[in-house]
C-alpha cells in the first residue's frame, strides 16, 4: 500500500511489545512501500517479555525472565495439605475424592464443544453448577487450573466455558490431555525463553538496521486529529517532558485496551468506546524473591508419602516411582514443582500464585544441576489484584529476601469480554487510518501478541511470512475472527493483484 503520491505510507505503532514489535517487524519487509516509526514509553521495548539482573554467584545465573516465561516438563502443585493438594505428576488422595467429578468433566468438555458459541459464552461458575459438580471440585480443582495456566487472575469464575473446553482440546492452545481418572494425565513440555532482554535488544538492532525508525523513552499522550487520510498525534519525550505533535498515515495502537482509549481520547469513536471499554483489566503485583520459608509454608514443594494415593494402575505407580525420583526417564528429579496455587479460606474461588524459577528457567535449572542445587532458588509469587490486598500474604515474605516488585496491569478474561471486545475488534481496524494489536484482543498469550502484530501489519498489506502450517493456520484463525479477513480469499486477491 502507498500513498497517492506514490511514496511509501508513514506508520507509527505505538507500543513496543511482542505485538509492536511483530507488526513493524512485518512492515519492515516491505520498506519501499512502507516508512515504520515505533514508540515505546519505557526505556527498552519487549513489554511484560523482560529479564531481570540476578547475582550468579547467589543464584546460578545473571539473569532471569521476569513477566513471560516458559518452562519444560511443566510439573505443578495445587492447594496445601491432604484437603487440597494435587498434582499432574502423581496420584493424590484429592483426585481419588473427586473421581465422580473428574469423569464427568470430560462429558462436560464435550457438551460445551457441541454448543459451542451459545454455552461456550456462559461462565464456567455457572456451568459448573448447571453440570451438578461439587463446588468444592470448582474451587480446588478448576478454578486453579484456569487461573494458573491462561493468567485469568482473580476472574477465572468469570471467564467463558469455551476457554476451558479450549484449555484442553484445541491444539492452538490445548496444554492437557484430559484423563477421566487423573483429570491431568501428562508433563507437557515446553520450552524456556533465552534472555529475554536481550532478544528484543537485538531484535531492535536489526528493525533499526533494516530503517525502521525505534524510539524508546516516547509516550503518545494523545491523538490530536485523525480521518481516513491520516493521523496527528502527541508525542512526548519521557526524560525531559519535551513535547512535539507529528504527523502519520495510518497508526497501529498495540497498547493496552484502556491505554488505547486514552491515547484516542476526545477523538474516540462510539464503537472504540463499547467495544474498547469492554476490556477489564486488573492490577497485579509480581515479588521476586528467595523466601523458602515463606514458599514451604503455603505450598507443597516436595513429595510426601501421605499426600499420594495409593495408585490404582501400573501407569500411576510409576508417577509414583517418578516424585520419588526411583528410576525411570527424567528421574533425577523426582517431584520439582514449578507453579504453585494458594487458595484463601475466606474464599476459595481467590487464589495467590508462585513459581519456583530455579526449577524450569533452563540457566537457573541448568546451574542447579551442575552444582547440585547448592544455590538459592529464585522464586516469583503473583498477588491478584490490588482491590483484594487486604487479603494478601505478601507481608509475610521476608523483606531481605525480596529481589525485585513488578506492578502489572493484566486482562481479566471474562465472559463480556468474549461476548463484546472479541467480536467487535473486526469492526474497528482500519477506521480512521487506525488498527490494533495484542494478545487482550483475544486470549492473554505471548504468542497471540505477535500474531495480532502480523495481523495488522497484514491488514494494512504487508506479505505473510510462512514459519509452518500450525503458525499459519493459527494466524488464519485469528485474521478471521479479529480482522473478519479470510486469509486464503486475501492470497487469492493479492496474487491477481500484483500478476
Amino acid at each position: 500500500m502507498t500513498s497517492p503520491d506514490g511514496m511509501a505510507r508513514h506508520v507509527v505503532v505505538v507500543g513496543g511489545g511482542a505485538a509492536g514489535m511483530s507488526c513493524a517487524a512485518t512492515l519492515a519487509n516491505h520498506l519501499d512501500r512502507f516508512k515504520v516509526t515505533l514508540l515505546e514509553r519505557s526505556e527498552v521495548v519487549g513489554g511484560q517479555a523482560t529479564s531481570i539482573p540476578l547475582d550468579e554467584h547467589q543464584y546460578g545465573a545473571p539473569w532471569m525472565n521476569n513477566g513471560v516465561q516458559g518452562g519444560s516438563q511443566l510439573q505443578v502443585s495445587f492447594g496445601k495439605g491432604e484437603a487440597g493438594f494435587w498434582t499432574n505428576v502423581f496420584p493424590s488422595k484429592l483426585v481419588e475424592q473427586y473421581s465422580d467429578d473428574i469423569r464427568k468433566f470430560g462429558f462436560f468438555l464435550k457438551a460445551i464443544k457441541w454448543t459451542m458459541p451459545v454455552l461456550g459464552l456462559v461462565p464456567i461458575s455457572i456451568m459448573l453448577r448447571v453440570f451438578l459438580f461439587s463446588k468444592d471440585f470448582g474451587d480446588k480443582m478448576v478454578y486453579p487450573l484456569i487461573a494458573l495456566f491462561l493468567g485469568t487472575g482473580n476472574q477465572t469464575a468469570r471467564v467463558p466455558s469455551a476457554i476451558v473446553e479450549r484449555l484442553f482440546d484445541d491444539p492452538n492452545m490445548k496444554l492437557w490431555d484430559y484423563d477421566p481418572v487423573t483429570l491431568l494425565p501428562n508433563l507437557p513440555t515446553m520450552f524456556t525463553f533465552d534472555h529475554l532482554h536481550g532478544f528484543y535488544r537485538t531484535w531492535r538492532e536489526d528493525l533499526e538496521g533494516k530503517g525502521v525508525t525505534v524510539r524508546t523513552g516516547t509516550e503518545v499522550s494523545g491523538v490530536l486529529s485523525r480521518s481516513g487520510k491520516g493521523v496527528k498525534l502527541r508525542v512526548r519525550n519521557v526524560a525531559t517532558g519535551n513535547t512535539t505533535e507529528e504527523g502519520f498515515d495510518e497508526m497501529v495502537l498495540s497498547v493496552l485496551a484502556d491505554d488505547s482509549l486514552r491515547i484516542l481520547g476526545q477523538h474516540a469513536t462510539w464503537r472504540e468506546k463499547i467495544i474498547l471499554g469492554g476490556a477489564a483489566f486488573y492490577d497485579d503485583i509480581t515479588v521476586t524473591h528467595c523466601d523458602r520459608k515463606y514458599v514451604e509454608r503455603h505450598y507443597e514443594t516436595r513429595f510426601k508419602p501421605e499426600l499420594c494415593a495409593d495408585p490404582a494402575s501400573d501407569d500411576q505407580k510409576r508417577q509414583v516411582a517418578f516424585a520419588r525420583g526411583e528410576g525411570g526417564a527424567g528421574s533425577s528429579g523426582g517431584f520439582r514443582p514449578m507453579y504453585y496455587t494458594f487458595s484463601y479460606q475466606r474464599d476459595p474461588r481467590l487464589i495467590e500464585m508462585s513459581f519456583n524459577c530455579s526449577n524450569y528457567q533452563h540457566q537457573l535449572k541448568q546451574a542447579n544441576s551442575s552444582a547440585g542445587d547448592t544455590f538459592e532458588p529464585v522464586y516469583q509469587t503473583i498477588f491478584l489484584n490490588k482491590s483484594q490486598k487486604h487479603l494478601w500474604t505478601i507481608d509475610e515474605i521476608d523483606e531481605s529476601k525480596v529481589i525485585k516488585r513488578n506492578w502489572w496491569h493484566q486482562l481479566g478474561h471474562r465472559w463480556q469480554h468474549y461476548l463484546r471486545v472479541v467480536p467487535g475488534m473486526m469492526f474497528l481496524h482500519g477506521r480512521n487510518s487506525t488498527y490494533f494489536a495484542g494478545s487482550w484482543t483475544l486470549v492473554n498469550m505471548h504468542e497471540l501478541a505477535c500474531v495480532s502484530g502480523i495481523a495488522a501489519a497484514y491488514h494494512l498489506g504487508a506479505a505473510y511470512v510462512k514459519f509452518d502450517d500450525f503458525a499459519q493456520e493459527f494466524f488464519a484463525k485469528y485474521l478471521l475472527l479479529s480482522h473478519g479477513l479470510i486469509f486464503s480469499r486475501e492470497e487469492r486477491r493479492r496474487n491477481l493483484s500484483n500478476r
